[in-house]
């Protein structure tokens, strides 16, 4: 008589080839995804599957058989996201992910359908059939990524199909730094309500939800300080919220050389009350982007810069100037509440007192700057052209590339 196997059943069908079936640690009697041409196969299969249950690596087949459209929903629906976060998560599924991986189950994507995915993705990009490129597909691959990290991890799939190195990292145009007397030359070109934002964004290191949602309690000229604990978003309508990250809700020293601007702009300008914002439209309203594309577009035209030029490249300037005063990586990031789980640790120790110091060398340095730029218009060379000028071996800081 044949020997009874202990784990497993192994019958020999009809057409000769031999069907497996097994108990698995649910209790359901399951058969193998699919037959063997010979028996011995089918007992090696057997034992690789019993190797896999007393590991503790058995997978319940049925677990992936579930489509991404529906475990991204349940996946975007668990999760703690930003607004602004959720409306870029939700364009990236709709326009990028669901018309290729929406009714596949997530078992049955592979390396290669991901690889063909990319592939398609920033050949349409290149062709500029649609408004994305380079930036946007590695944004849309590492969500994908993180959505089947999770399945990995509720272990409906054994591992991630998202294996291609480098498809994660963007690879954005360096954006312009402005000199300071060109950013005190846009100060003056736009409309005066709107002076203090072109400096406080350069010289507080702000994004623009943050000048946005900035209100006057938040703002302390006796100290020099600027707390940013509020941030706006734009989805058609104004949302209120909390900085992008833990580490966005910061407080930055100010250079004294901006104070007396930001002074003037409180008197004259903001809202009222410690709940009023500081910055508001031209009929007492908040801040929106559409209100301020026109004024900001005429102000580069009269200050003789490019068309280009972002509002954001006013933080990015103010960025780099702090790492030019000599801030340390540390530093720098605390100053511009940009979060990374390797720094995180580190820079949210940076102490304010050295902000203070930091917050002097740039005064001192903006100040150097507009003196030389002053001497060399008065000689009759352009100031831009002087600010320009850096020494060799001077570094810039880093931005935080819109995040």
């Amino acid at each position: 008589m044949a020997r009874k196997r202990r784990f497993g059943r192994v019958r020999r069908l009809p057409s000769g080839r031999y069907q497996v079936r097994y108990l698995g640690p649910d209790g359901v009697d399951r058969p193998a995804p699919q037959t063997f041409a010979a028996k011995r196969e089918a007992e090696v299969w057997l034992t690789l599957k019993e190797g896999e249950i007393k590991h503790g690596d058995w997978l319940d087949p049925s677990a992936g058989s579930v489509p991404f459209v529906k475990y991204a929903a349940d996946w975007m629906g668990q999760g703690q996201f930003s607004p602004k976060t959720a409306q870029l998560y939700e364009l990236l599924l709709r326009l990028h992910l669901v018309p290729t991986f929406g009714e596949m189950n997530i078992r049955d994507i592979r390396q290669e359908d991901v690889r063909t995915w990319r592939a398609a993705q920033l050949r349409t990009g290149s062709k500029q059939e649609r408004s994305f490129g380079p930036v946007t597909v590695a944004k849309a691959y590492r969500l994908l990524r993180a959505i089947l990290n999770t399945a990995v991890r509720d272990k409906r799939i054994r591992e991630n199909p998202c294996q291609i190195r480098g498809a994660d990292k963007e690879s954005s145009p360096e954006r312009p730094v402005l000199s300071v007397p060109e950013v005190y030359g846009l100060a003056a070109a736009i409309e005066p309500r709107y002076r203090a934002l072109v400096l406080l964004a350069t010289f507080g290191n702000l994004r623009w939800g943050e000048l946005a949602g900035l209100r006057r309690r938040n703002l302390d000229l006796d100290t020099r300080c600027v707390r940013v604990v509020e941030t706006v978003y734009e989805f058609g309508q104004l949302v209120k919220g909390t900085p992008k990250s833990r580490a966005g809700i910061r407080t930055v020293v100010l250079p004294e050389l901006i104070v007396p601007e930001l002074r003037r702009h409180l008197d004259t300008f903001a809202g009222d009350g410690p709940d009023g914002f500081v910055f508001v439209g031209v009929k007492g309203g908040q801040l929106r982007r559409s209100n301020f594309s026109k004024p900001w577009a005429r102000a580069l035209a009269k200050a003789g810069l490019p068309a280009e030029v972002h509002v954001h490249d006013l933080r990015h300037t103010g960025n780099t100037l702090t790492g030019e005063a000599g801030a340390s990586l540390a530093e720098l990031m605390n100053r511009m509440g940009h979060s990374s789980t390797r720094a995180a640790r580190v820079y949210l120790h940076a102490r304010e007192e050295r902000d203070r110091q930091l917050a002097t060398t740039l005064d001192k340095m903006a100040r150097r700057e507009l003196r030389r730029s002053s001497r060399a218009r008065n000689g009759g060379q352009s100031g831009t052209q002087r600010a320009r000028g850096r020494p060799k071996g001077s570094q810039r800081g880093a931005d935080d590339d819109g995040r």
